[in-house]
């Protein structure tokens, strides 16, 4: 076991089974990534570390059941590290997935076939997707907060949580956001980034 995947162990008490269906989604990314470039490749080392610790952190923020939905998911972060947790700890959590890029889609649907998941897969822009009352909304690296905010405001649930992980400007993101949105907002420490902030963000209006 290197040493990313030791601490991932050490912070989070998953079962064997759920370290298997994790390895085979890194496996699976690693083959996919030579052809569709769904992370960087200089991130590929230290995976358990860079994508699955900073994605798996989010589930211990989110409530245990309800919609989740997992916009711009690219290769699956948050979500799918998410999902394969959630499977064993949290059965009544639904989370579905929205990608535009079809290869992308293809990846994710792959991965939940590999592991035996019941997830769903919106091949779709966020914008044009129907809106979808989720009770927990996540994004990683995909948008500004302002128009994080705006996506939420058509997919979020009335109390629904918005779980969105931030860099270093996440103080100049939220003070942008306050121009057009008011909102709730709780701040927790990012495991993996000592700049990095998960916003817990609800209660979201228009001003």
């Amino acid at each position: 076991m290197n040493a990313d995947r030791e601490r991932f162990a050490a912070l989070f008490d998953v079962s064997r089974e759920t370290f298997g269906r994790l390895d085979t989604y890194a496996s699976l990314l690693a083959k996919w990534n030579a052809k569709i470039n769904l992370v960087s490749p200089s991130t590929l080392p230290h995976l358990w570390e860079r994508h699955f610790v900073d994605s798996a952190q989010i589930l211990k923020l989110a409530p245990n059941s309800g919609q989740w939905l997992d916009i711009g998911s690219g290769a699956g972060f948050p979500g799918m590290v998410c999902a394969i947790m959630a499977a064993e700890t949290s059965p009544d959590l639904a989370v579905s997935f929205v990608e535009s890029d079809q290869r992308k889609c293809a990846f994710l649907k792959t991965v939940l076939r590999e592991l035996g998941l019941v997830a769903t897969v919106h091949s779709a822009r966020i914008e044009a997707l129907e809106p979808t009352p989720a009770n927990i909304l996540t994004a990683r690296a995909l948008a500004p907060l302002p128009d994080l905010l705006a996506f939420a405001e058509r997919h979020l649930a009335e109390d629904g949580l918005c779980l969105f992980p931030k860099g270093a400007r996440v103080e100049d993101e939220i003070t942008k956001s306050l121009e057009t949105w008011a909102f709730d907002v709780t701040k927790h420490p990012s495991e993996t980034d000592p700049a990095g902030t998960i916003l817990a963000i609800g209660s979201i209006t228009r001003v």
